[in-house]
């Protein structure tokens, strides 16, 4: 195979050396990521009323709601599951799903993937499981 046009090759490359990088140093400058975002799935169990539209729309099926008294709800969100599409924070209907900007979620133990938000009791205080 014959180069066509060695000089166009060597002016990119010299251009190239001039020129500022496009990159940014990411583990030493956090990136800020845009409002539009779908990141980690937060949960609000005090705005929760119990349909499960969002367990039924989850197409990874990543959530579970479990009535745990009157008019509360436990959420787990499996984070391996999860494909951060935000169907989920979409068809909630009492927004008590928000999708976050937060992204750097790898975990070496699968066990830290899984995410379990408690309703409160009605003196305010969280129940442990």
């Amino acid at each position: 195979m014959k180069m066509i046009r060695p000089g166009k090759m060597i002016r990119q490359v010299l251009s190239s050396l001039i020129k500022k990088p496009n990159t940014i140093k990411y583990p030493y400058v956090k990136f800020e990521m845009p409002a539009t975002f779908r990141g980690k799935i937060k949960f609000y169990p005090e705005k929760c009323i119990g349909c499960k539209l969002c367990m039924r729309d989850c197409p990874s099926g990543a959530i579970t709601i479990t009535k745990v008294g009157d008019k509360k709800f436990d959420c787990e969100i499996r984070l391996d599951k999860c494909i951060y599409c935000a169907q989920c924070v979409d068809s909630c209907l009492k927004k008590a799903l928000e999708s976050t900007n937060e992204f750097e979620l790898a975990q070496l133990d699968r066990k830290k993937l899984k995410e379990t938000y408690h309703a409160q009791s009605e003196d305010g205080i969280k129940k442990e499981t």
